[in-house]
C-alpha cells in the first residue's frame, strides 16, 4: 500500500504541473506560434534530462523515441499550445480529462491490462464531472480549441500506453529525454516553414518558458512515466484528472475566471473519480504475497 501511495503521489506531480501550463501559456507566452512554442518547451527539457542521465538511444530506441516524441511531445505540445490560446484555462484543461477511459481501452489492447470495475466507475464519475465542468461555463467553447484538445488527448493516450509497453527496458530519465528531444527536433523544421522567424521573447515570456520547460515538462514527464512503470495505466489515467482540477482552481484563483456552481460540482465529481480508481491495498498485498510465493518455490 505504501509503495502504491508513493507512486501515486509521484505521478500526481505531472497532472498538477500540466494544469498550470494552460494559465502560463495563455497569460505569458506569445500567441500565434504554437510550433515554436512547443519546440521551445520540449528541446530544453529533453537536453536538461539528457545532461542528467548522459545516455543516448540504442537499438530500437532510435525509432521508438521518434514515435513517442511525435505522440507525447511534438504534436501533443503544439495542440495543447493552440488549445491554451483559444480556450479559457479551466475549459482547456478540462477537455484533456477524458483521457482515462481512452487510456484504459488502449492499455487493454496493447499491454493486456483489463480495466477493473473501480477503474471504470472512476472514469465514468470523472467523465461526468468533466462534462459538467465543460458544459456549464460562462464562456462558450471555441470549436477549434476543443478539437485541438481532443486530438492532443487521443495522441497522448496512445503514446503513454506505448511508453508503458516499451519503457521497462531503459531508464526513465533517459527515455523521457529522448522523447522530448525527438519531439522538439521534429517540430523545428515545421516551425521555420510555417511560422517563419522565431517569436520575440520578452522577460515574462522567457520566465514562462523556463517554468514550462523545467517544471511542467522535464520534471512532470519524468514523474508521469515513472508512475506508468509502477502503476496500472488505468490508475495513472485517473490520477491525470488532477490536471483539470488544477486548471480550474488556477483559472479561478489567479486568472479571475468565474467558477459556477455546476463547475464546482463537476470538480467534486472529478476528485471522486480519482479516489474510486486508486490502487486497492488488499490487491497490492495479494500481488506481493504471490510474488513471494513464486520466489520461494524458485529458491
Amino acid at each position: 500500500m505504501e509503495a502504491n501511495l508513493h507512486w501515486t503521489l509521484v505521478t500526481a506531480v505531472a497532472p498538477v504541473a500540466w494544469g498550470t501550463t494552460y494559465f502560463v501559456t495563455h497569460a505569458y507566452l506569445p500567441a500565434g506560434d504554437p510550433l515554436y512554442g512547443a519546440a521551445i518547451r520540449a528541446l530544453p527539457a529533453g537536453l536538461l534530462l539528457l545532461a542528467v542521465r548522459r545516455e543516448l538511444p540504442h537499438g530500437s530506441w532510435w525509432w521508438r523515441s521518434a514515435v513517442l516524441g511525435f505522440l507525447n511531445t511534438g504534436v501533443f505540445f503544439a495542440l495543447v499550445y493552440v488549445a491554451a490560446q483559444l480556450l479559457p484555462t479551466a475549459l482547456a484543461s478540462t477537455v484533456m480529462a477524458t483521457s482515462p477511459m481512452v487510456m484504459m481501452l488502449i492499455a487493454w489492447g496493447l499491454v493486456a491490462e483489463r480495466p477493473r470495475a473501480r477503474h471504470l466507475a472512476g472514469a465514468g464519475v470523472g467523465a461526468g464531472g468533466v462534462a459538467l465542468m465543460l458544459l456549464a461555463g460562462e464562456v462558450p467553447a471555441a470549436p477549434l480549441g476543443v478539437l485541438a484538445s481532443v486530438a492532443a488527448m487521443l495522441l497522448s493516450s496512445l503514446g503513454y500506453v506505448l511508453a508503458k509497453r516499451w519503457g521497462g527496458e531503459v531508464d526513465v530519465l533517459a527515455s523521457t529525454s529522448w522523447q522530448l528531444i525527438a519531439g522538439g527536433l521534429l517540430l523545428l523544421p515545421f516551425a521555420v516553414l510555417v511560422e517563419g522567424a522565431p517569436p520575440h521573447l520578452d522577460g515574462p515570456a522567457l520566465l514562462g518558458f523556463a517554468y514550462v520547460a523545467v517544471v511542467a515538462t522535464a520534471l512532470a514527464f519524468a514523474a508521469w512515466f515513472a508512475g506508468l512503470r509502477h502503476l496500472p495505466a488505468a490508475t495513472v489515467g485517473l490520477v491525470g484528472l488532477l490536471n483539470p482540477v488544477t486548471g480550474v482552481l488556477l483559472g479561478t484563483l489567479v486568472a479571475g475566471e468565474v467558477l459556477t456552481v455546476r463547475q464546482f460540482c463537476g470538480l467534486v465529481l472529478v476528485l471522486a473519480g480519482v479516489v474510486l480508481g486508486r490502487p486497492v491495498a488488499g490487491r497490492a498485498r495479494a500481488v506481493r504475497a504471490a510474488r513471494r510465493g513464486v520466489d520461494h518455490h524458485a529458491a
